[in-house]
């Protein structure tokens, strides 16, 4: 795939670069290249990352960081078997735990909640640093979901992590789906509360809490976009209305109501 002339190699953070040191330098260069595509269209466009990804894959198979990007790129084009396989491939080549709770979602991924709730209960969970401890804890209620237990759901997410008031990277998306599973159960005005709570934390709009929150308190955002969504043409209709009614009003041989009042007070 053809790689943009403005993308160099050295976009790649140290760890990746240190991982490539590996690699004669003219394919490493090719292949970080190509890690700094995947990276950029990852969120906007998984399907051309996972093309990227695999022409790294066939660079550069042997790297740990090359098959994780690969994980990635597959987990995001949601080909959930073929990421497990590359992160399970990475995990081996580095001993490493982070990657337990994406393996655990490819799980649920591939319709095994079971399978994913299991892991959260394994010994690696331990090992991991608090945001994967977190991202576990968000893994194991999506899995209680899936099997339809919403409010196991709901007690999976309570923890210290939701209870603290400080703002930590993960506290957007952890209130968001407590608050989403609050909502499931029928606890509507917790749910606003906690989506509230989510806005809040969330400083890099990763999530969806004002249109949540907009949704629940029952307003409507008119698309300026959207043809049939005229305000002007709504406004001809409304003032089309009350000429009418006024017309009608007219011809009403019914009493005035006194200055100031209206009709049944």
């Amino acid at each position: 795939m053809p790689i943009p002339e403005d993308v160099t190699g050295d976009e790649v953070d140290k760890d990746v670069r240190q991982d490539l040191m590996s690699l004669p330098k003219t394919l490493a260069e090719d292949v970080a290249k190509n890690l700094v595509m995947v990276a950029r269209l990852l969120d906007e466009d998984p399907e051309r990352a996972y093309g990227y990804a695999k022409v790294a894959l066939r660079l550069a198979s042997r790297v740990a960081t090359v098959r994780e990007a690969m994980g990635f790129a597959a987990y995001g084009a949601e080909k959930y078997a073929e990421a497990l396989a590359e992160f399970r491939a990475a995990r081996r080549m580095t001993g490493s735990q982070h990657l337990w709770p994406v393996m655990a979602d490819c799980e649920r991924g591939m319709g095994r909640p079971e399978k994913a709730l299991a892991m959260a209960g394994e010994p690696e969970v331990k090992k991991l640093d608090k945001a994967g401890q977190v991202e576990m804890r968000l893994v194991a209620a999506g899995a209680r979901r899936d099997m339809g237990q919403t409010e196991a759901a709901v007690v999976t997410l309570q923890s210290p992590e939701l209870a603290s008031s400080s703002v930590q990277p993960w506290s957007a998306r952890l209130r968001y789906a407590y608050a989403d599973a609050l909502l499931e159960v029928g606890r509507e005005a917790e749910a606003r509360d906690w989506f509230a709570r989510a806005l809040e934390a969330d400083q890099n709009g990763t999530t969806d809490a004002s249109d949540r929150l907009a949704e629940l308190d029952g307003i409507e955002f008119l698309d300026a976009f959207d043809p049939e969504a005229d305000p002007e043409a709504d406004r001809g209709t409304e003032d089309a209305s009350h000429k009418a009614a006024e017309a009608e009003g007219s011809r009403d041989d019914g009493p005035e109501a006194p200055e100031g009042r209206s009709l049944g007070d």
